[in-house]
This record gives structure tokens, C-alpha cells and sequence, in this order.
């Protein structure tokens, strides 16, 4: 990843990728959503990651690690979630400094926007 690339490892500018999302745009997919969200635990921005959680599971705050150093994202399937669906399912690993994180995570629409309802940790 160089300093422009976006964190969520798709070859397009911050800006171009989750920067639009952070900034308010929709993702128009759970993937890009769940990517986008990889981004937010990477520049630690909390609010968006409160603003794209489903308010029957969001918790009050997001606390931080700042020992974490995230190091990149792996999607591994994904279940629905495209535009003509209403809920999907992104499977993916995001590695960090000293080990790796693989998850299921749920995602549902509110609203019409996708958010992310819970996840389930794989092996």
C-alpha cells in the first residue's frame, strides 16, 4: 500500500475509494461497505464506524487499540449484498501487526444504506 493507495487494498486513491464513503457518500454494496469500515479501523475514525452500524447492535463508542497496526484486508466470499438484496454476508481477514482477524459479518439495509449488523469469528 503507498501513502495515496486506500487502506481497503483496491487500487484507487483514498479519495476515490472510502474516502468518499467516511466523507458520506453510500456504499453501494456490502462489500464496499465492509471495506470501507476495514478504512475506518485503520485512520480510527470512529464516528463513521458508529454512523455505519446498525442501531440495534451499535455500541455507545469505539475504543481503540493504539497498538494496532493494521496491515491489510482479504475478502473472502461474499452472500448477497448487492443492490438487489436487503441483507448479504462478507467473509474476509484483516491482517495486523502480530496475528489476523477473520470474520462473517452480517450487513442489512436501513434506510436504504447498508450497515453492519454483527460478525461471527472464523477459526
Amino acid at each position: 500500500m503507498t501513502a495515496r493507495s486506500c487502506p481497503c487494498g483496491l487500487p484507487e486513491t483514498y479519495g476515490a475509494c472510502c474516502g468518499r464513503f467516511h466523507a458520506g457518500a453510500a456504499a453501494p454494496t456490502a462489500e464496499r461497505l465492509m471495506r470501507s469500515r476495514y478504512s475506518a479501523f485503520v485512520r480510527q475514525d470512529g464516528a463513521y464506524l458508529l454512523r455505519t452500524w446498525h442501531p440495534r447492535t451499535r455500541p455507545e463508542r469505539i475504543d481503540f487499540d493504539p497498538g494496532t497496526r493494521w496491515t491489510g484486508l482479504e475478502i473472502l466470499e461474499t452472500g448477497a449484498g448487492s443492490a438487489f438484496h436487503e441483507t448479504g454476508t462478507v467473509t474476509f481477514r484483516a491482517s495486523y501487526r502480530g496475528g489476523s482477524l477473520h470474520e462473517r459479518s452480517r450487513f442489512e439495509r436501513v434506510g436504504g444504506a447498508w450497515v453492519y449488523v454483527d460478525g461471527e469469528f472464523l477459526d
